[in-house]
């Protein structure tokens, strides 16, 4: 496999219908490997979260010229002042990373990176590091037996969980499925809010004239959360924005709101591939906290999923309890960091 380095933003651009394909087929199809997420993250660098980088995406292509791997790396100083290459959506904003490719070629791609990345051909680097793999993902267990055929250094820590619940696809066996007292609470609140004193309605955003607006206003909600707030910076509204706008426009957003009288209460930003939910981040007014908006909103959107045969509804990072109280499995991401 033949490894080619692209340096620049148009030659990424360039990719972004051959890359997506590559993603369909992919060992890891997470939502933060979409070209368009990997391009509007590059453009705030994270909403600022790095100050410098050099774009250094890795793409490994057959003799006829295919596209059959990709690691999406930029090269920077890491956390220690490392000189390291680090996966684009590192760390903060993107839950999931990996690299690209088919099962069966992840093998040799994942050999031919690291050849590539031993020699005279590879800028100078001190570690490949490598931030928010999940912890069954191929490319681990295939990364550390070529890392170490060569000798290099592997060290690995675990970060942090990452519940998910597995859909069965209907919405009654999915409440049968989970804790009786919590069941109970779900019927309750979701009853609640359909007998409020005022008129209460979810619905997930459809219309492209209202997206700018209805984006706006889930950042407006989020940051009613004093530490939401602070980690809305202006360059990470700005990422949040492009992030929504592209998601949207490729058919893989659900933006969907809880409103009380015509004012939003909670709003869940989430994406949709078509074979899972991955809930990415939410927004509450704590001045309808006693109709307990968060979870009435959360229900229905299980709901939907089910109703809609998604196989899985991934709470992505954090250890949030009410995410266990709705039936989340516990897994974890890790950092794998690799030094020749």
């Amino acid at each position: 496999m033949q490894i080619r380095i692209v340096r620049t933003i148009d030659e990424f651009d360039a990719l972004a219908n051959e890359w997506n394909e590559l993603h369909r087929s992919s060992a890891s199809r997470v939502p933060f490997l979409r070209h368009e997420f990997l391009s509007a993250w590059w453009r705030t660098l994270g909403g600022g979260e790095w100050q410098h980088g050099e774009l250094l995406v890795l793409t490994g292509h057959s003799e006829d010229g295919a596209l059959r791997g990709a690691a999406p790396l930029f090269l920077t100083k890491n956390l220690e002042g490392e000189t390291a290459l680090m996966l684009l959506g590192s760390s903060e904003i993107a839950d999931y990373l990996d690299f690209l490719a088919p099962t069966a070629a992840l093998p040799e791609f994942v050999a031919a990176l690291l050849d590539f990345l031993s020699s005279e051909a590879a800028p100078s680097w001190e570690v490949l590091d490598l931030y928010n793999l999940i912890e069954n993902s191929p490319s681990m267990s295939i990364l550390q037996a070529e890392a170490g055929r060569r000798g290099w250094e592997i060290v690995q820590h675990r970060l942090q969980h990452c519940p998910y619940i597995p859909l069965p696809g209907d919405w009654e066996t999915y409440l049968a499925g989970i804790d009786k007292k919590q069941r109970h609470e779900i019927r309750r609140k979701m009853r609640r809010a359909e007998n409020y004193g005022l008129p209460v309605r979810w619905y997930i955003v459809s219309d492209s004239s209202r997206l700018e607006a209805e984006v706006d206003a889930f950042l407006d909600l989020m940051a009613l959360d004093a530490k939401k707030q602070a980690f809305l910076t202006e360059p990470m509204r700005r990422q949040m924005r492009m992030v929504s706008r592209s998601a949207f426009a490729a058919g893989w957003l659900q933006l969907a709101f809880l409103e009380v009288d015509g004012v939003k209460a909670a709003g869940y930003l989430n994406f949709d591939d078509g074979r899972r939910i991955w809930v990415y981040n939410s927004g509450l007014d704590f001045n309808y906290s006693s109709l307990s908006p968060g979870w009435v909103l959360l229900g229905h959107l299980l709901q939907w999923a089910n109703d809609n045969q998604r196989e899985a509804f991934d709470f992505m990072r954090g250890d949030e309890g009410y995410k266990y109280r709705f039936g989340g499995i516990d897994r974890f991401v890790v950092r794998l960091k690799l030094r020749r």
